[in-house]
């Protein structure tokens, strides 16, 4: 009797999971489409929160997959997928790159190369969002202002763990893996694993 439950369960689940999920994809395309988002083709498992500002560009290649939500990625993590691009400011992404409740914020430039994989809760910052003087601080209008920001570039087949931090001016080589829980403030050459706070290398692939 418990058997027969349990496949009626999961049989439940997975059909209303499919229907989910193909609703997700309209609505994603709608939220593509308002933010005049350039993209291709891509799967999604719930809906993004997503905002490119006027002036502001996203481009996404082929293949995009990203989970949004702790069912579809049951790693922790509960918010779905943040992706903000400010006026002027450009995200690009390459072909098949997969991400899970990924928050990446865009001031000025990200580039993520092909094949990328970004694990849950990956953030990635092109800014310090506030200004690092204190006097500026003190006013919204020049605390804002006065914020650093430099690009992001995220090379080819780069693998990024759960819940890492990506800071300003941070380029990572292609191949490279970060492990999880990593902040990263300076750049990492290609063939490389690094890992820790503030991150530091642990070895090379060659």
């Amino acid at each position: 009797m418990q058997n027969s439950i349990s496949l009626i369960y999961k049989g439940l689940r997975f059909v209303l999971n499919r229907i989910k999920y193909f609703f997700d994809f309209v609505f994603c395309n709608f939220i593509f489409y308002a933010n005049k988002v350039d993209y291709k083709n891509f799967e999604t498992k719930g809906l993004p929160k997503l905002m490119v500002a006027r002036g502001g560009t996203f481009i996404i290649g082929s293949d995009f997959r990203m989970n949004n939500s702790m069912v579809s990625n049951p790693i922790g993590c509960v918010q779905p997928c943040m992706l903000f691009v400010d006026r002027g400011a450009v995200l690009t992404m390459g072909n098949n790159v997969q991400m899970s409740q990924t928050a990446i914020v865009c001031h000025e430039r990200v580039t993520i190369g092909n094949h990328v994989k970004l694990g849950g809760g990956v953030c990635i910052y092109d800014t310090d969002f506030h200004s690092l003087d204190s006097e500026s601080r003190k006013n919204s209008d020049t605390d804002f202002r006065n914020k650093l920001k430099k690009p992001v570039y995220i090379g080819d087949k780069v693998f990024i763990g759960a819940h890492s931090v990506i800071l300003k001016g941070v380029t990572v080589g292609e191949n490279s893996i970060i492990a999880a829980g990593s902040i990263v403030t300076k750049s990492i050459p290609s063939n490389e694993i690094w890992g820790g706070n503030p991150a530091k290398k642990i070895r090379s692939f060659i």
